[in-house]
């Protein structure tokens, strides 16, 4: 009797095993194969105040030769940024921060700015609203996404260096660029 009543507990225990380690192989097969390279946190400030707007990360498929932010900026490889919104904040001021931080990093394509700027289609981006900006080295295209907004995606490596150069080129905060690389 006791042998019986064995089997189907080790036979649970079995198929348990096996699940888990199934799961586990899965997982490992699907992980992300970037590599973190650094984050920092946005902040505005106002006469005496400042606030934080979103944090930020960078990861990129391989590390560039050198270690600095115009390697980065360079590099022909699949990477992103993301965002997680610290703070509401309309759309509109969103849009004109990143036209603004495009021209002044010498881009001045205004139909592929609009395109990417698009993406905040709604009135206001919430706190905790995610946007992930990301470039496939394959397709040589920029894609950027707003979590419950919009999404976009644009052609061209050379639009590639002029979004990645928003955060590690000519910029008001220049300690971002070089926090979002210190992981290198």
């Amino acid at each position: 009797m006791k042998s019986r009543s064995l089997r189907p507990a080790f036979f649970t225990f079995v198929l348990a095993l096996v699940s888990a380690l199934a799961m586990t192989l899965a997982s490992s097969a699907f992980a992300d194969p970037m590599i973190y390279t650094g984050d920092a946190v946005r902040t505005k400030s106002v006469g005496p105040f400042t606030a934080k707007v979103y944090s930020i990360r960078h990861d990129m498929k391989e590390k560039p030769a050198t270690k600095s932010k115009q390697a980065v900026i360079e590099a022909d490889v699949d990477k992103k940024f993301t965002w997680r919104m610290l703070r509401d904040v309309d759309s509109s001021k969103i849009k004109k921060a990143l036209t603004e931080a495009l021209q002044m990093n010498g881009f001045n394509d205004g139909g592929r700015t609009g395109q990417f700027v698009g993406a905040f289609n709604k009135e206001e981006v919430k706190e905790n609203t995610a946007v992930v900006i990301s470039y496939n080295a394959a397709a040589k295209n920029v894609t950027i996404w707003v979590q419950g907004a919009g999404s976009a995606t644009i052609a061209g490596q050379d639009f590639m260096k002029a979004v990645w150069s928003i955060w590690l080129g000519k910029i008001d905060q220049p300690a971002m660029g070089d926090q979002l690389i210190s992981k290198l």
